[in-house]
């Protein structure tokens, strides 16, 4: 993968990446640098229920699509310059508040989809815990573990931080990406992109529905710059909390 490695950290090509310096040809202008916006979906009922969504494409209540409103408004004023976002309906439909504000385009990208859990989805953590306790028990120590025979969360980083990344170094040296996807995978990207080993990720906490987190771009790489921003503190409702 182009900038980062498999085991977390930059990888060689990575000093040509826009947590390095600038884009050959491109120089550096005083100011903050780019920013990335990784903002969680909506709620939907399966976040209400508890219920493992992974790629299941499960859509937006009335409560996620008002939550998807409220923080459009909020984003449009930070003026970013592009949208990126699963091609899950539920961050879909949360992208489509922002362009419609914004004027827009949206990106999509399956890539970006939320972990994929196997026969995990569609159950709820209660189910899980008394069907595949042991397993359930492993991941929450931060064990690897595919959950229902799914994806693991370094795989998903391998997938969703290139694509994070490619679009990253299309902005403008001071431009702004917002990026729509989910829970789980928001958190590995971030892991990977500040190139915290794997084992670690879990220290980030999960984000509300809605939520997101922002990340800046310094002169050694990425930076957390915000995390979980956007609302009141709110339950973690989904996959990840």
């Amino acid at each position: 993968m182009s900038g980062v490695t498999e085991g977390g950290g930059p990888g060689p090509s990575a000093a040509t990446g826009p947590g390095a310096g600038p884009a050959a040809g491109v120089e550096r202008k005083p100011g903050r640098g780019r920013r990335l916006i990784l903002w969680r979906h909506g709620q939907t009922a399966w976040n209400v229920e508890r219920r493992f969504q992974g790629t299941t494409d499960v859509e937006l209540t009335e409560t996620g699509r008002g939550q998807a409103r409220r923080a459009a408004r909020l984003l449009a004023s930070l003026k970013p310059d592009a949208i990126l976002a699963s091609d899950l309906r539920r961050a879909a439909d949360t992208a489509d508040e922002l362009a419609a504000l914004t004027g827009l385009d949206v990106t999509h990208d399956e890539a970006l989809r939320e972990t994929y859990a196997g026969v995990w989805q569609g159950l709820t953590h209660e189910e899980i815990m008394e069907r595949h306790g042991a397993e359930y028990a492993a991941w929450k120590r931060g064990e690897p573990v595919r959950r229902g025979g799914g994806e693991l969360e370094t795989e998903v980083a391998d997938r969703a931080a290139p694509v994070v990344l490619r679009h990253a170094e299309k902005l403008p040296v001071d431009g702004t990406l917002v990026v729509v996807s989910h829970g789980g995978t928001i958190r590995t990207t971030i892991g990977r992109l500040l190139g915290l080993e794997a084992r670690n990720w879990e220290s980030l906490g999960g984000l509300s529905n809605c939520c997101w987190s922002v990340l800046g771009e310094g002169v050694r790489g990425w930076r957390l710059l915000e995390h979980n921003a956007g609302t009141l503190p709110e339950p973690v409702l989904g996959d990840d909390d």
